[in-house]
């Protein structure tokens, strides 16, 4: 009896699974039946005057301290020192000073 319970348990979750994949089936039909262009067609082959060295530069700017900063904490971590507090550009009102 507990077998032919869950039969008809598991046959009622297929059966709204397959009614899922219908629907989805047809909202995916409705929406290649209309002809037109797609989000970001065309884009894939896009030309853009960025050059990497302009990547290179700003990483270089940007990362120019991260392997001493790095390494300092690693040393201060090896003889367990707390931690330096971060210096801070900002003052009470949390504007950037310049």
């Amino acid at each position: 009896m507990a077998d032919r319970i869950l039969e008809q348990q598991h046959e009622h979750e297929r059966e709204q699974e397959r009614e899922r994949l219908r629907a989805q089936e047809e909202k995916d039909l409705e929406v290649e039946s209309h002809r037109g262009a797609r989000p970001l067609e065309g884009f894939a082959g896009g030309h853009t005057t960025w050059t990497g060295d302009q990547d290179d530069q700003a990483a270089a700017r940007v990362h120019a301290g991260d392997a001493e900063a790095s390494w300092e904490a690693s040393e201060r971590q090896a003889r367990l020192e707390p931690p330096e507090p971060e210096s801070r550009d900002e003052d009470d009102s949390g504007l950037r000073r310049e």
